[in-house]
């Protein structure tokens, strides 16, 4: 192994390991995006790095983080599935070089790649289990020949920023999971508190919280919440 594959090697290592981190860490969605294309930008000498999310209700690909400043790039219209570049890339799920964006006729917004000095573009898909979430794109500013080597290496930073994505969205359904057994283990006690203390039926215990938190512009949790309280304190 040569000296050049040898840091490539490292670089890897150490951007894995970055992202990785994330898995366990505390970041919200938009700084791990963020830490995604820093670390990919580092790793491949990016002129520009962009990551998009594809929202799979309406077919479209959205640039969610860029170590970009300008303001046209980071506000490019979504791109539909199958559309330009990327889209392509997210439909069929294989990467894609593109030796010259600035007269590439798949590759859309040429004035802006134009504009920004971008040349040459490699697109790797993220995916979980087969399911495409989006793309990581790198851009040069200068012709540029990916090796099949490169190629794999931003593969392989895509395959675990995948990963990190998959995961933040699994913890936040499981915390919206729990949040919804909790409300709901809240009001049946509301309600049973009200059905003893007022001799109400079920469906009339839950109308008067209702309407009372509609009253009150309050949610039916923060009522429910009120009744177990004051119950509790009379009873101390």
């Amino acid at each position: 192994m040569d000296d050049k594959k040898l840091d490539s090697t490292k670089d890897i290592i150490k951007a894995l390991s970055k992202i990785g981190e994330a898995i366990t860490s505390d970041l919200y969605l938009e700084d791990i995006l963020k830490l995604v294309v820093a670390v990919t930008a580092e790793v491949m000498g990016s002129k520009i790095c962009s990551l998009m999310l594809l929202d799979p209700k309406k077919k479209e690909l959205t640039i969610k983080a860029t170590q970009s400043i300008s303001k046209e790039y980071i506000n490019k219209n979504p791109l539909r599935l199958g559309d330009g570049v990327a889209g392509k890339v997210a439909l069929e799920n294989k990467a894609m070089v593109v030796s010259n964006i600035q007269t590439d006729k798949l590759y859309k917004y040429k004035e802006i790649g134009i504009k920004e000095g971008l040349v040459s573009l490699l697109c790797v898909p993220l995916h979980v289990k087969g399911k495409v979430i989006g793309v990581l794109n790198t851009y040069t500013a200068e012709h540029y020949n990916f090796s099949d080597y490169e190629i794999n290496i931003l593969q392989t930073v895509a395959d675990q920023a995948a990963i990190v994505l998959e995961n933040y969205r699994l913890v936040i359904e499981s915390k919206v999971i729990r949040e919804e057994l909790e409300n709901r283990k809240a009001l049946e006690r509301a309600k049973g508190i009200l059905m003893r203390e007022e001799n109400l039926s079920e469906e009339e215990a839950f109308k008067k919280i209702q309407k009372f938190a509609m009253d009150k512009r309050k949610s039916i949790r923060e009522l429910a919440d009120v009744i177990i309280l004051s119950h509790e304190m009379k009873n101390v």
